[in-house]
């Protein structure tokens, strides 16, 4: 990373205990490109739910408030570049969330705040419909990029299932971000997925190979490993080329090790210098589209 691309990220998600998804994730990918982090959880849980019960510890109303506040009164604010929210684990989070990123905004006016909006797969949503609706109206309207998966983007949409990339795209725009990375987006290669992205100016899509039933926390890396290289001054599609390529990578890697959960520690150089190939694509733009 270059010199000028230096500043702290801020990241708001989930902490777990064993495994590499929210925070474990984006801080892990972050602090590897060479950001310097601060990290606060939302909840705290010793493993991800899908490997069942467990203990979920939220922090409450009162307490994330006064850390919001703390963090917003810091004396090392300055330092701060970005900030990447992902899994929120009550409504009133979002607020607090909120408040920080409008106070950055305030200071830097070169601010980044990439919102991730957590909130749910085909199986529907997975944290209360208040803080869905609070990542909607109060959240999205404040972010630089947004980071959903299809279900999440068709669910803030309205709703109505999203089964081809003009319709994802058509959605995306009309969300209101003006980057919008958009994950399990529809392929156009066989056998394959892939991360479709959109601006005022560009719509891209990079495939790879899909593998099957991959560990949960891909959202979180791909988010932090494209917000990285969107700081450190790439391109556009060159930043969604080398996130994709290395979250591939580190799912393929982790695939073939039989492990439960994104083997993060032994793949640094997949984030750093990944070399999977990735299929990229220039799409028509909606605004093409309108104009014709």
């Amino acid at each position: 990373m270059s010199e000028t691309a230096a500043g702290a990220v801020i990241v708001i998600s989930s902490h777990v205990v064993r495994g590499t998804i929210g925070n474990r994730a984006a801080v892990f990918a972050l602090e590897s490109l060479g950001y310097p982090v601060w990290a606060l959880p939302t909840v705290i849980l010793p493993w991800h739910p899908g490997h069942g019960p467990s203990t979920r510890v939220t922090i409450g109303a009162d307490d994330f408030s006064r850390m919001i506040d703390d963090l917003i009164a810091s004396p090392w604010i300055g330092e701060v570049k970005a900030v990447l929210s992902g899994y929120l684990g009550a409504p009133h989070q979002v607020e607090g969330v909120a408040r920080l990123v409008e106070a950055l905004k305030q200071r830097n006016s070169g601010f980044f705040y990439a919102c991730d909006p957590v909130i749910g797969d085909e199986g529907g949503l997975y944290v209360p419909e208040a803080t869905a609706v609070g990542i909607r109206d109060r959240l999205l309207p404040l972010a630089s990029l947004a980071t959903p998966n299809r279900f999440e983007l068709a669910w803030l949409c309205g709703g109505a299932p999203l089964e081809t990339n003009t319709a994802v795209l058509e959605a995306a725009l009309s969300l209101g971000p003006p980057r919008m990375l958009v994950t399990s987006a529809v392929a156009m290669m066989a056998g394959g997925t892939g991360n479709l992205y959109l601006t005022g100016n560009h719509a891209l899509l990079a495939e790879h190979r899909l593998i099957e039933n991959p560990p949960k926390g891909t959202g979180d890396l791909l988010a932090a490993v494209f917000l990285a290289r969107i700081l450190e001054g790439l391109s556009e599609e060159r930043a969604l080329q080398m996130a994709t390529a290395s979250v591939f990578e580190v799912i393929a890697r982790t695939a073939r090790r039989g492990a439960d959960e994104l083997t993060l520690e032994q793949d640094v150089s997949s984030l750093s210098t990944p070399m999977a190939m990735v299929q990229m694509r220039r799409l028509m733009h909606p605004g093409q589209v309108r104009r014709r």
